[in-house]
């Protein structure tokens, strides 16, 4: 099946949001479970232009996943952006994170002129850590 990388848009909030209840979700990001939606649309409407977010979704438009940059606003650190990475449940482990995060590097590298990314991860989260690795040897 083909995977259809694109930029956030309004209407991505609520599945997104659904995404980050997932139970795999929650236990292998930083991200804390039963958050409200009114916590989640208000991060949402945070979002400025310091942040850069992809979607995957399928062909007919079911929301897989995203990855994003949040670059920092000091002037002294803006050449570094944290990286932030959620897949639903049933998409983790066939690609679809390796594609979001191909991609989001592509962008921190070759059009937002960035030269450090961060990211946190659960030590004993080893798939992230070897699709992490993975792309760093790239």
């Amino acid at each position: 099946m083909a995977i259809i990388l694109r930029a956030l848009t309004p209407d991505d909030y609520l599945p997104l949001y659904q995404i980050t209840q997932n139970p795999q979700v929650i236990w292998g990001t930083m991200r804390v479970p039963f958050q409200r939606i009114e916590q989640a649309r208000r991060w949402f409407e945070s979002l400025d232009d310091n942040d850069y977010i992809l979607v995957a979704c399928t062909a007919d438009g079911e929301v897989l996943g995203s990855c994003g940059l949040h670059i920092n606003s000091n002037p002294r650190s803006r050449h570094i952006a944290e990286l932030g990475i959620a897949i639903h449940d049933d998409w983790q482990g066939k690609g679809v994170g390796s594609q979001l995060m191909t991609a989001v590097i592509d962008l921190a590298d070759n059009w937002l002129n960035l030269k450090r990314l961060g990211l946190e991860v659960w030590t004993d989260n080893a798939p992230a850590i070897a699709l992490y690795k993975s792309l760093a040897s790239k």
